[in-house]
């Protein structure tokens, strides 16, 4: 059915790749701002087995005094170094579960907290560093409530412009693509692979068009417990020739980018959809070759598509 395609210079390529991080992770960090009495409220903190999650206060703590209850078989000895205080679970926590920790700060101070399993519901995400003050009432910890302030105020305004920079007509197409729609495009169907891996199945599909290209990667999550999230997606060029494993530092090209869910939820699929413009394969030296990229929210590469300008033709 494909051999009308040249064997090198095929137009694409489908590999999953196992072991190349994405730049710039997604850290969860937050301040935690605890009022008045440390013992009339417990700020809850949110783990996994994943990730190690690190308390940060304005004082060092005391090792003697800081204690969990009903740690063991379930978290490694709690860790108090410096001003930090680090908890690692083993296994996974259930929501519904309950563990008091209490950090005992060198002034005597003693601050509790409460342990639960980390959800998929908004403000349950796993902690990996909290900043932790107390009474915040000083200059230090206001210019850290502002800081956060402003952060969320430009984290807004990022929305917004990015809300409009995104309203195009390959926007709308990739739209189109990622809701199923894909005969109401005027894109027709390339090449379709199945990719397996521990976790997860991802179905490829590669489109051609006038002037344009597409890809729709349909992500199945084998998961027992953990959602799959998309961290982010890279265009970027490639020389003739070269290996894509496990990294390609090309320049970078734009794309437009849709998805329907926010989260694929475990045993659910859903859909991540690109366009590409033919503009974005041209080069100082002519065409070049381009490579696609999509990585979870973990760092990992899910899956890459090498893309050959032809795909734009009709």
């Amino acid at each position: 059915m494909w051999n009308f395609l040249p064997p090198r210079s095929a137009l694409l390529l489908v590999l999953l790749a196992s072991a190349a991080m994405a730049r710039g992770r997604d850290v969860n960090v937050r301040s935690a701002y605890i009022f008045g009495r440390h013992d009339e409220g417990v700020d809850r903190l949110y783990v996994t087995p994943d990730a190690a999650t690190i308390l940060r206060f304005q004082q060092p703590c005391d090792a003697a005094g800081t204690k969990m209850l009903g740690w063991e078989g379930r978290f490694e000895p709690v860790g108090c170094t410096g001003k930090s205080v680090v908890v690692v679970p083993l296994v996974r926590i259930e929501p519904e579960d309950r563990f008091l920790l209490v950090v005992r700060l060198a002034d005597g101070t003693e601050v509790p907290f409460t342990l639960s399993g980390a959800t998929r519901k908004e403000g349950e995400w796993p902690d990996q560093q909290v900043n932790v003050f107390l009474a915040p009432d000083t200059r230090e910890e206001l210019k850290d409530q502002l800081k956060t302030a402003r952060e969320m105020r430009d984290g807004l305004m990022d929305d917004v412009r990015r809300f409009y920079r995104e309203d195009t007509p390959d926007h709308a197409l990739a739209k189109l693509l990622a809701a199923g729609a894909s005969k109401q495009t005027p894109f027709k169907l390339l090449k379709k692979r199945v990719i397996k891996s521990e976790g997860e199945e991802t179905t490829v599909r590669i489109y051609k068009g006038k002037a344009k290209a597409a890809v729709l990667f349909t992500v199945t999550n084998h998961d027992p417990s953990k959602p799959w999230n998309l961290l982010e997606a890279r265009l970027v060029t490639i020389r003739p020739g070269e290996n894509p494993e496990p990294y390609v530092f090309g320049d970078k090209k734009p794309f437009a980018l849709r998805a329907d869910r926010d989260e694929i939820a475990p045993g659910e699929s859903g859909n991540v959809a690109v366009v590409v413009d033919r503009s974005a394969f041209t080069t100082e030296n002519g065409n070049a070759e381009l490579i696609l990229e999509i990585y979870r929210k973990d760092g990992w590469r899910q899956a890459y598509v090498v893309l050959d300008e032809r795909l734009t033709r009709q």
